[in-house]
């Protein structure tokens, strides 16, 4: 095979100063500058709220006290909306989220943060009025989720306890409008653990435009099979009752080719107080991952997504009646692309709307009609990915959007007239960028980063002209001249067909030497859709290995994303398998290199990369000396309904295509050096994945290594656990490398 031709970016240049530095005295960076001090953390701006005008916004100060409103043209305060330690007489101590009404007249505060799951959580919350300084709680009956505030400002609605409730702002009053609710049973506004995770969305109600109608989803759980799981005393955070006798929590866990809930939608009329059941049709084994009000307030836009979700009808439902009708229909011959979602836009015409689908093989923007649901025109083109649509101003008839389009690996924003012409480049600079809009799109806030340039964050006006840079990250910069640091070097690397060249990156050890030889660790996530090489910014673990002595290489196999359809699902029915022998091709490939020694090769991963990493280690004992596997999946059976059927379909269905590419069915092959390791109390990929794959792997007789992380989720954080972890791989590498 060929040597691997390295195309080398501007960090080159960077590398040569940095060698020249080496000689110097550089200090080298610890685990606990990484885990614990965050010394190489860049900085960034977060918590800007742009207010209706579009020229001012709002950020949360003094440690959760108060609410300040600062001007974007110049920068300075213009007032303090609300200053915590003026209200008198109330158990409010610290603000953690706020939001504005849309007349900018009331503020909704929440407080006492409980996590439930990734995005949810209860808290209590308080409403403030401008015109008269009240503070006052939401309610006192217990604490609530999700409250919000109607369009018009005078109600709120909320969930509490598997319920939901509107507040009367005006009087204070509070009414219950479900009473089924039932935990692991019946929720109503909130989706269950499938929905949130897998559809990524945490409210499952809505208001109409003109605030008269709320309507939301009913899940019935009823039928989805427990999953247990143990709840130890812990220290980080300690849960005394839990001392002697571990909790057993229980919660409903639809896992591949099981029972999902069944899902309806209502619509409540505030003013005659009549609840109306939306018509979805008659299949109840389907999917409702969004619900959006057109303009007119009378008509509900409802998601139906079949169970194979390989087609999405956009329902259009009357809130009076319950009567629905189909408005349009998206079929893919894999699966629709459910990061689309929030994307449908409709315009003030009240008879458009925008939406992405992949019909021409590429993620792009279209306009459909309402009546017809059919394109009117394209509006972005070429073979090249949409990653985001951040907008549409009706003033302007623009579309702003995120792409691919100059690489896969970097993110650039643009604007588009809705007939596809006009296209014009925003943001120039060669990275990653991220843009956030004001309203009406006075001004923009870009966040921008390259492998060799942390995060820069600039404010600009419509008409694209530098404001201001609000964080440059220069200290940061000037710091790391002092350690031992090199960029990291984008290459190319073929994949198991021998046609395609996959996208990777590489980190040299310090004072790399051309002569030697040295052991690699390849890094990779390798889930659908994702991406691990990008042209963005990062210091993290990778340096310190680095710095130690070993190359650390990113590889990011078929399947992932920003590369067209048919790169990202040609792993369709069978995941894992071209993913983990592009990575055993790309490896084999790596040994070939002269810097490389072949026999010190190991690779690791988190999640679905944990997946990958024992896959590897099994089908390639002659690549890979040794795997880490973090939090991995080992079998797709063991995993949720919505995911793994989406790029597999279900079990029944897809037998082979399951257990194939299982590590949990290959222990035999293993040969090299494997640690596993997990959280106990990951609500995610189940500690399950690991304790039986653990079993087959002690009745194959293999050897192998195993941490377990008590009361840990799916991230394995909290106290000092990242540092014991992370000090875990080092300690592994170093013996088995």
């Amino acid at each position: 095979m060929r040597k691997i031709r390295l195309i080398l970016t501007s960090a080159i240049v960077m590398c040569f100063s940095l060698v020249v530095l080496a000689q110097q005295d550089v200090k080298k960076i610890s685990m606990e500058d990484l885990m614990l001090n965050r010394t190489f953390g860049q900085k960034s701006v977060y918590g800007l709220r742009s207010m209706n005008d579009g020229v001012h916004y709002t950020t949360l100060e003094g440690n959760g006290t108060k609410i300040v409103k600062y001007s974007f043209a110049t920068g300075k305060v213009v007032e303090t909306l609300f200053d915590l330690s003026e209200m008198k007489d109330t158990d409010l101590k610290y603000i953690s989220e706020y939001t504005l009404s849309n007349d900018e007249k009331r503020i909704l505060l929440t407080t006492n943060q409980e996590r439930i799951y990734r995005r949810s959580f209860t808290a209590d919350y308080y409403v403030f009025s401008f015109k008269n300084k009240e503070l006052v709680p939401l309610s006192k009956n217990g604490k609530q989720r999700l409250a919000t505030f109607s369009p018009n400002g005078n109600r709120i609605a909320f969930v509490r306890d598997n319920n939901l409730f509107i507040h009367n702002v005006l009087f204070g009053s509070e009414i219950r409008i479900t009473k089924d609710g039932e935990f692991n049973k019946i929720q109503n506004g909130t989706p269950d653990w499938v929905y949130e995770e897998e559809f990524e969305f945490n409210k499952a109600f809505t208001w109409s435009p003109d605030s008269k109608f709320l309507a939301y989803m009913k899940f019935d759980e009823s039928e989805v099979k427990m999953f247990n799981m143990n709840k130890f005393e812990g220290l980080y955070p300690q849960v005394k009752e839990n001392a002697l006798y571990p909790e057993n929590y229980t919660y409903k866990y639809p896992k591949a080719g099981e029972k999902n809930s069944e899902v309806s939608v209502w619509v409540y009329n505030v003013e005659d107080r009549i609840t109306k059941k939306m018509d979805v049709g008659e299949e109840k084994d389907q999917y409702i991952p969004r619900l959006k009000w057109t303009k007119d307030p009378k008509n509900l836009t409802i998601y139906r997504l079949n169970r194979h979700q390989n087609k999405l009808e956009f329902l259009l439902a009357n809130a009076k009646t319950g009567e629905s009708d189909v408005m349009y229909t998206q079929e893919n011959k894999y699966y629709v692309e459910e990061g689309n979602f929030d994307f449908l836009t409709f315009l003030d015409n009240g008879t458009q709307f925008i939406y992405p689908d992949e019909k021409d093989g590429f993620n792009h923007l279209y306009l459909f009609d309402m009546v017809t649901g059919k394109a009117v025109n394209q509006i972005t083109s070429g073979d090249w990915d949409m990653t985001d649509f951040l907008g549409f101003d009706e003033v302007k008839k623009v579309c702003y959007y995120e792409s691919a389009e100059v690489s896969p690996m970097d993110r650039n924003t643009y604007s588009v007239k809705l007939n596809g012409t006009g296209k014009k480049l925003i943001t120039p600079a060669k990275g990653t960028n991220r843009t956030v809009f004001s309203n009406g799109f006075k001004y923009y806030i870009n966040y921008f980063s390259s492998v060799t340039q942390p995060n820069t964050v600039s404010l600009y006006n419509y008409k694209g002209k530098l404001i201001r840079v609000l964080e440059d990250n220069k200290a940061l910069v000037e710091k790391l001249k002092n350690y031992q640091y090199n960029p990291k070097e984008f290459t190319m690397l073929p994949a198991a067909d021998g046609m395609t060249m996959l996208n990777a990156w590489m980190i040299k050890p310090f004072n790399f030497n051309p002569s030697k030889k040295y052991p690699v660790l390849v890094t990779q996530y390798s889930g659908p859709n994702s991406q691990s090489v990008q042209n963005s910014w990062s210091f993290d673990w990778y340096q310190y290995l680095a710095q130690e002595g070993y190359i650390v290489v990113c590889i990011d196999p078929r399947g992932t994303g920003a590369r067209g359809q048919e790169f990202r699902k040609c792993t369709y029915m069978q995941l894992g398998r071209l993913e983990s022998d592009d990575m055993i091709s790309a490896a084999r490939a790596l040994s070939e290199e002269s810097f490389v020694d072949e026999n010190r090769i190991a690779i690791w991963g988190w999640s679905f990369g944990g997946f990958m990493s024992s896959l590897c280690l099994e089908k390639a004992p002659d690549v890979f000396a040794a795997a880490l596997a973090i939090a991995p999946v080992t079998n797709w059976r063991y995993y949720d309904s919505v995911y793994t059927e989406r790029f597999m379909r279900t079990p029944q269905e897809n037998p082979k295509g399951y257990d194939d590419n299982s590590p949990i069915n290959h222990v035999d092959k293993l040969q090299g050096n494997l640690l596993l390791c997990h959280g106990t109390a990951d609500d995610n990929v189940h500690v399950q994945n690991v304790y039986e794959f653990a079993e087959r792997l002690v009745q194959a007789d293999k050897q192998f290594e195993m941490q377990i992380y008590t009361n840990r989720n799916h991230s394995i954080y909290g106290g000092k656990t990242r540092l014991h972890l992370y000090k875990r791989f080092n300690k592994f590498l170093k013996d088995n490398l």
